[in-house]
This record gives structure tokens, C-alpha cells and sequence, in this order.
């Protein structure tokens, strides 16, 4: 069956970066878009990254854009996202999810909706 597992949070300063990844099985990694999504408590999930499945084309919340960055290894089966400039704002559980939608190589999906597998979540924690 589908499993994401997701590793690298933690608890670091505001400055600090962390790389988050997933690990992809039980699908073929290739076919489906990625996203990471975040939840603080309180809050609503939301999307921070997406990435098509080709990995060509990326998206970003307003939040974060021009401090993490998606990327994808398909070779691997694996999504990261690396994190910079991290501020106490970000701290929340980090999920990766996948599609399980076929589209175009370029396509992004970027509504909660459109994503049907979840990892289990890992926490990343801001101090300030």
C-alpha cells in the first residue's frame, strides 16, 4: 500500500535551516504531484510547497517563497524540503501527501483536496 514517512524535523532557533524528506512507496513516485502541507495548532492545514511530478515546476506559499525550497528525486522516491531563515511563525507538524492523480508532467495540484495519501506527520518546533 501507499506509505509516505516523513524525517528531519526538530527543534531549532529562528535563523536556522532544516531539510525535511519523504520516503515514497507502495506507487509508482513518478506519477503523482507532491506537496508538503503544515498544521499548527489552531489551525487549518495548509499547503506550504507543491511539485509536479516531473519536478519541473514548483509552487510555494506567500509565506515561505524565497526561504524553503521542494525538490524531488524520482530515481529515490523521495520529496525534501529544505527550510531557511526559519522563523517561530513556521513551527507546526510538516506533512508530505501525494496526488494520486494522473496529469501532465508540468501539472501542480495545490488544493488539500486534490491529495489522497498522507505521511504521518513530523514536528518542527521555532524558538525565537
Amino acid at each position: 500500500q501507499v506509505q509516505l514517512v516523513e524525517s528531519g524535523g526538530g527543534l531549532v532557533q529562528a535563523g536556522d535551516s532544516l531539510r525535511l524528506s519523504c520516503a515514497a512507496s507502495g506507487f509508482t513516485f513518478s506519477s503523482y504531484s507532491m506537496g508538503w502541507f503544515r498544521q499548527a495548532p489552531g489551525k487549518e492545514r495548509e499547503i506550504v510547497a507543491a511539485i509536479s511530478r516531473s519536478g519541473s515546476v514548483t509552487t510555494y506559499a506567500d509565506s515561505v517563497k524565497g526561504r524553503f525550497t521542494i525538490s524531488r528525486d524520482n530515481a529515490k522516491n523521495t520529496v525534501n524540503l529544505q527550510m531557511n531563515s526559519l522563523k517561530p511563525e513556521d513551527t507546526a507538524v510538516y506533512y508530505c501527501a501525494a496526488t494520486g492523480k494522473y496529469a501532465s508532467s508540468s501539472y501542480l495540484y495545490t488544493q488539500r483536496h486534490d491529495y489522497a495519501y498522507w505521511g504521518q506527520g513530523t514536528q518542527v518546533t521555532v524558538s525565537s
